[in-house]
């Protein structure tokens, strides 16, 4: 029934989308360009009080700032230069501008932080012999701890596969499952995942779609819950591995796990990226990817700029050249206490 609830919701608001996005037609020039991308953004962006709230975000401000550079005579490589300026303004990572020759991105979520995971040290823990499932990769460590990678929700994975992992790891006394870098991918795995901690029907959190052209036009909150897999459970102690790229469907599998009483997350804060996003087009062709469905935690509080965890662990140098991984280190203490 979840699943449906989300789905109508997102439907709706792609009709809603679909209906207005493109209901004036504005020249294929430089100014025309400008103006479609900064009027999509101010009709069906999903954080702009939020981000007002937060670093003092005014898109009628930004409009001026860069409307003066949107000249008749930028050639494609300047134009894409300022709008991709301009949507940066909105310091979101699921918001893209898509071109035959670049990508317009804002990755200063986790650019600007450590990455606290290292494939070098992680291969020493995984070893040689690991198993595969899919997307998972997992082993048992020395100490009888399970120890889970799943770097990314677009590969996907199987009930079947869950089960192998559950039904391998089943001796295990706790279980290590290591999401960072996990930039996201599509939400289905994230609720197929963490339904398998889940004990009973948990609320989560909440989800809106717009539903007007104004800043602040939504529908109102619909929950989001968890419902027990009917599949193998794992309801012994579990410690979440994240750092600064865990990010969108990831991010909200951290926002489910965290619900969950045996669950404790470890490692940095989040990247955010709570917002589902849509794509349009602008009259040049280019597309729009931006967040247009807010998504927030079961205390209605937005996720968008990250979730902190239950206890901040960073890589420690002396830990690199030891050829530990802090944060694996701590979380097998933790499972072991």
């Amino acid at each position: 029934m979840k699943h449906l609830c989300i789905s109508l919701l997102c439907l709706m608001a792609l009709l809603f989308l679909a209906s207005c996005v493109d209901e004036e037609e504005l020249p294929n020039t430089p100014q025309g360009n400008f103006e479609a991308l900064w009027k999509i953004i101010d009709e069906h962006y999903c954080f702009f009080d939020y981000k007002q709230h937060e670093y003092g975000l005014d898109w009628n401000d930004v409009y001026n700032k860069y409307n003066v550079r949107a000249k008749e005579n930028l050639n494609k490589e300047q134009l894409f230069e300022v709008l991709t300026d301009m949507l940066g303004e909105l310091k979101d990572g699921h918001v893209n501008l898509s071109t035959a020759f670049d990508y317009g991105r804002y990755w200063a979520w986790h650019e600007d932080y450590p990455t606290n995971f290292s494939d070098t040290l992680q291969r020493i823990y995984l070893g040689t012999d690991y198993r595969i499932a899919s997307s998972l990769q997992y082993t048992i460590l020395d100490d009888n701890i399970g120890y889970v990678y799943c770097g990314n929700f677009q590969n996907g994975f199987g009930e079947g596969n869950i089960d192998e992992v559950i039904q391998y790891l089943m001796l295990c006394n706790g279980l290590i499952l290591d999401i960072r870098n996990n930039g996201g991918g599509n939400l289905t795995y994230a609720e197929k995942l963490a339904a398998r901690f889940c004990q009973e029907k948990t609320l989560v959190g909440y989800l809106q779609h717009k539903n007007g052209k104004e800043h602040n036009n939504f529908s109102e909150m619909k929950e989001q819950y968890i419902e027990p897999s009917s599949n193998l459970r794992w309801l012994k102690p579990v410690v979440v591995l994240t750092n600064r790229h865990v990010f969108s469907a990831a991010n909200e599998f951290v926002k489910y796990m965290k619900c969950m009483p045996q669950v404790k997350i470890v490692g940095d804060k989040t990247g955010g990226g709570a917002g589902l996003p849509f794509s349009s087009t602008l009259p040049n062709g280019w597309t729009v990817r931006f967040s247009a469905c807010p998504m927030y935690d079961r205390q209605r509080q937005h996720t968008e700029f990250g979730i902190e965890p239950d206890y901040p662990v960073s890589q420690k140098d002396a830990d690199f050249v030891d050829g530990k991984d802090t944060l694996i280190e701590f979380a097998r203490k933790l499972l072991v206490e």
